[in-house]
């Protein structure tokens, strides 16, 4: 009888909650991301209270487990046509999503919006403004994005008679403190601290390129990875690797794990990262400082965007447009950043009370954040999408001491410039 009453409970506040959604009159729109932990908590929080917040649109969030299961979902549902109203993608994706003709420009609602116009456009970030524009048209919106940055343990550095409040600010800067922090700190005569460790990371790569004033593409579109400047990147990686021993190979977590623990006092990750470090005790002064720079002081952006599939229903597009809108205004991207260290997408948000509360206590940030104003983007092809994890595949060797900077760099442009041809088929 108890079972009973309890199913008989659980049923009424089912169709309870079904009749509530149904009689509100509710735009529903689905929204498919790949956020999750602390990141994807604060999207929640935010959604809902877009939700409380008007009585004309529902958004619906379907979390998905990673980036790739989420490419992977998105594809069997274009397929099957029944993808969701709005989601996270990356350039590289959105290129083959326009191609198939399953997105809606979003200029078409910009153009009918009398509330978003030139203004608001001008407010965005240049590499933003760039990075989703293609072939002239807006085709999506800045969402969640990131650059890299540095954090440091100030306490290891005053111990060792460094200033606190100063992080090298070039490679041949960084390259000396690497190695005044790598010693042996007990007598035993082995090196049980190190300058920092390095993931295998295409992101970290790709900065250092153009650091060293590379690109990846040339303006016809030509895979470069294996110039002067690529092969220089790649050397001062395996450089601070091999010849001065001041930076060990770590995978997954290890390398923040190590830099919690002092094992390394400085550690290069996303700007995020210190939302992920900050869900376990940090137990020194920690610091914060923009990329060390060489040739350039060009900073490449990751991160997704976010668009709006076509349904043929225009009331869900429209209503997907204004949660987007809403989404990245100047008050929500503020507070989006402020909460998990993503970046403003608009410039108007530095000003914000919140931010400015945000650099009051951590003014060592504004560095980071200033890294957006010369900041670029990744290729918006479908062939860097297939390229960038064979980088991933290529670079390892390199830093495995496998192949030298140059072979590694020749074995991944060849294959990009493969990938590009097969694309243009």
């Amino acid at each position: 009888m108890r079972r009973f009453l309890i199913a008989a409970i659980l049923i009424s506040l089912l169709l309870g909650a079904c009749g509530k959604s149904i009689s509100s009159g509710k735009t529903r729109i689905t929204f498919w991301h790949g956020l999750s932990g602390p990141l994807g908590d604060t999207l929640t929080e935010m959604i809902m209270e877009y939700n409380r917040s008007q009585d004309e649109i529902e958004v619906v969030a379907n979390p998905i487990s990673s980036y790739t299961a989420l490419s992977q979902k998105l594809m069997a549902s274009i397929q099957a046509k029944k993808q969701p109203d709005i989601a996270q993608v990356f350039e590289s994706w959105a290129a083959k999503y326009i191609e198939s003709g399953v997105l809606c420009p979003l200029e078409s609602f910009i153009a009918e919006d009398e509330d978003f116009g030139e203004e608001d456009l001008q407010d965005f970030y240049p590499v933003f403004r760039n990075s989703n524009t293609f072939n002239d048209t807006i085709y999506s919106f800045p969402f969640n994005k990131s650059v890299r940055a540095y954090f440091y343990n100030k306490d290891e550095f005053y111990r060792m008679g460094l200033d606190p409040d100063y992080f090298p600010r070039t490679w041949e800067e960084f390259r000396e403190y690497a190695k005044m922090c790598t010693r042996d700190t007990n007598g035993d005569h082995e090196i049980d601290k190190w300058g920092t460790n390095f993931n295998v990371n295409e992101w970290q790569f790709i900065n250092l390129l153009h650091q060293a004033g590379g690109t990846i593409v040339d303006e016809e579109g030509n895979p470069t990875l294996n110039s002067a400047a690529g092969v220089e990147a790649l050397t001062y990686i395996t450089d601070l690797m091999f010849v001065d021993k001041s930076v060990y190979l770590v995978t997954g977590y290890d390398g923040q794990n190590d830099f919690l623990a002092g094992i390394v006092p400085m550690y290069e990750g996303s700007s995020v990262s210190i939302t992920h470090m900050r869900q376990q005790p940090i137990n020194f002064n920690i610091g914060y400082a923009p990329l060390p720079t060489h040739k350039t002081n060009r900073s490449a952006i990751s991160g997704t965007n976010i668009v709006i599939f076509k349904s043929g229903d225009a009331e869900r597009e429209r209503a997907s447009w204004e949660f987007i809108k809403w989404f990245t205004d100047t008050a929500q991207t503020a507070r989006w950043s402020v909460a998990t260290n993503y970046m403003p997408v608009r410039r108007s948000a530095m000003e914000s009370k919140i931010m400015q509360d945000f650099l009051e206590k951590n003014p060592q940030f504004q560095g980071i954040y200033e890294q957006l104003e010369t900041a670029v983007f990744e290729p918006q092809t479908a062939a860097w999408f297939k390229a960038r994890p064979e980088l991933k595949n290529y670079l390892e060797r390199a830093m495995r001491n496998e192949a030298s900077p140059q072979e590694a760099l020749d074995g991944i442009n060849k294959k990009f410039a493969d990938l590009i041809k097969a694309e243009s088929k």
